[in-house]
């Protein structure tokens, strides 16, 4: 597989935790100062996302694409291979973010799964895990303040 991987345990319970990553998302979706407006997510299998990230110096990326699964409580999972409106697009990768009970919190794991080993070196180069990382540990400090 050609996969990068974030996890971090999360002092919170897993509804919680949920409830914050899948509605919440502008909140800890990008590294801060960067932040990002989910303007669109049609939370269901087949269901297209919008999302603008705005960089502190003006950047800003959009990313449209697809949500390959939406398991309400427990996962899901969107694609960049296809736009909203059903084009091709030069697939980068399939993201995956998870959440599982453990013990009196919660497991977040989330993947970024490449086509070849080259995106994903890349992914890797670009920052992946100082990126993935601090927005895990954002969504970590929102979860587990009361």
């Amino acid at each position: 597989m050609h996969d990068l991987t974030i996890t971090r345990f999360i002092a919170a319970p897993t509804d919680k935790v949920w409830e914050i990553m899948a509605h919440r998302t502008g909140e800890w979706w990008c590294p801060v100062p960067w932040r990002a407006d989910v303007s669109q997510w049609d939370r269901r299998p087949g269901g297209s996302s919008w999302t603008t990230m705005y960089g502190p110096d003006g950047e800003v990326h959009e990313h449209g694409g697809l949500f390959l699964a939406w398991e309400e409580g427990r996962r899901f999972a969107s694609t960049d291979a296809v736009t909203p409106d059903l084009q091709p697009a030069g697939p980068f990768m399939i993201g995956i973010w998870e959440v599982t009970p453990e013990g009196e919190g919660t497991r977040y794991t989330a993947t970024a799964r490449h086509w070849t080993d080259e995106a994903r070196n890349k992914h890797a180069e670009m920052g992946f895990e100082q990126g993935w990382g601090a927005c895990a540990d954002q969504l970590a400090a929102l979860c587990e303040n009361p």
